[in-house]
């Protein structure tokens, strides 16, 4: 039984797999788990999100950058094509300079995809929606 953390409180559920694509709610704060769109990270919330069982793929991007402005609305739509299998999450680099030092960001756009708190691939650039749906399954197997 999987578990994810909520997009509103990061509070983690415990949802069975059979479930996932039912809707399923938060048990703290009743928010839809899945919502279609990418989380907001931050450093109060990254850490429940990146330690859930539902892999994490995390856009590290700026306000200032061009390429990070032209694929966020591409990282949206990815996240309509993954979820619930995949949760999408941003964190902007400016405002969390901790967390992107912990993972030596040195580039942006850069996404790294976690699996139970451990990286399992990264890439930078700017990517299409298709392509980051396809990039991240491919790194799922």
């Amino acid at each position: 039984m999987p578990t994810v953390a909520c997009p509103d409180c990061a509070a983690t559920n415990r949802i069975p797999d059979a479930r996932l694509n039912e809707g399923p709610k938060c048990g703290r704060c009743g928010a839809a788990l899945f919502q279609g769109r990418p989380v907001d990270l931050t450093s109060a919330s990254f850490d429940r999100h990146l330690n859930a069982e539902t892999p994490l793929l995390v856009d590290f991007w700026a306000a200032w950058c061009g390429p990070c402005k032209v694929m966020a609305p591409q990282f949206e739509a990815a996240a309509g094509m993954l979820e619930p299998q995949v949760r999408l999450g941003k964190l902007d680099t400016e405002a969390e300079q901790a967390i992107a030092g912990r993972y030596n960001i040195r580039g942006i756009p850069t996404m790294i995809l976690f699996r139970a708190g451990r990286e399992v691939a990264r890439t930078s650039g700017a990517m299409s929606a298709a392509d980051i749906a396809r990039w991240a399954r491919a790194q799922l197997g």
